[in-house]
């Protein structure tokens, strides 16, 4: 994955205007960040190679950066029941190669990061997001490992995915409303202010095509509850996809574009009032 220079970034907002579907909105990082999870993954044609033998060079060109390995290879093989043990070795060792789900995680010392690897696809994720560039450089070194190991010839899927939860006693926000903090696109039923009851959950999803085949988002949105508290949060889950085929030159201009739309797509669903609770920061060069 090639770097993006400064010159380059400085013209993303005007070459971005005409083709954004979202409104053009500066670019921040929030001092309480309500990310919880990004994940980015590349879906490639199937290659048996990884189902065939472990994944020991991949291994090696990612190790430093992620040492932990979790093999989530799954048997699934069907066998009747009844009968003897030896009978079950011999029919598994006949059937294990075409009926296994093989599958590995390639984890960071702390288990921050996650490397997802199958016959399939590669994906990376982390719960613990900062900036784009961090997540870009921390993904160019798995898929550089995938391109010399397995050489797949392009890419049928790529895709980022943000997931945001708006916790409201972490802003000091516990006084208020859904609908005074998001936005009335959005807030659909819990903008009801003649509603004499409360809503117990509600939950949206909304697929946006971009014009150009420029790629799609998925936007699943609604109340859910925190898992270290139960107290009402708002959640959105933002995935971001192509399903034309990509060449592997193109992945990061892809992947670059799916990160802007990421920021305006939320800055365009909250208010200002949570905007600035957030504490927003600009983000420089």
């Amino acid at each position: 994955m090639l770097p993006v220079s400064a010159e380059q970034r400085t013209d993303v907002a005007s070459v971005d205007e005409g083709v954004s579907p979202f409104p053009i909105s500066p670019r921040v990082i929030y001092a309480v960040n309500p990310l919880v999870e990004v994940i980015s993954q590349v879906r490639f044609p199937p290659i048996l190679r990884i189902d065939s033998e472990p994944p020991a060079a991949f291994q090696e060109r990612i190790r430093a950066q992620y040492p932990l390995l979790r093999d989530l290879t799954e048997d699934i093989s069907q066998l009747p029941t009844g009968i003897s043990s030896q009978l079950a070795q011999l029919l598994r060792s006949s059937i294990a190669v075409r009926n296994r789900r093989v599958g590995y995680d390639f984890l960071s010392a702390d288990g921050v990061w996650k490397v997802g690897l199958t016959r399939e696809f590669l994906s990376l994720g982390t719960g613990k997001y900062e900036r784009w560039e961090s997540f870009r450089e921390r993904l160019t070194g798995p898929i550089q490992a995938l391109l010399d190991v397995y050489r797949p010839g392009f890419f049928t899927r790529v895709g980022l995915r943000y997931q945001d939860l708006i916790q409201r006693s972490r802003l000091g926000l516990e006084g208020q409303t859904w609908a005074s903090l998001l936005q009335p696109h959005v807030t659909g039923l819990l903008s009801g202010y003649d509603l004499n009851a409360d809503i117990a959950s509600t939950f949206a999803q909304t697929s946006i095509v971009f014009h150009g085949g420029l790629g799609q988002v998925t936007l699943r949105h609604g109340l859910v509850q925190a898992a270290d508290s139960q107290e009402t949060c708002y959640l959105f889950d933002a995935d971001f996809f192509t399903d034309q085929r990509i060449e592997i030159e193109h992945v990061d201009e892809k992947l670059d574009f799916f990160n802007r739309q990421s920021g305006r797509l939320f800055r365009w669903c909250i208010g200002n009032v949570l905007h600035e609770a957030m504490g927003p920061q600009p983000v420089l060069p």
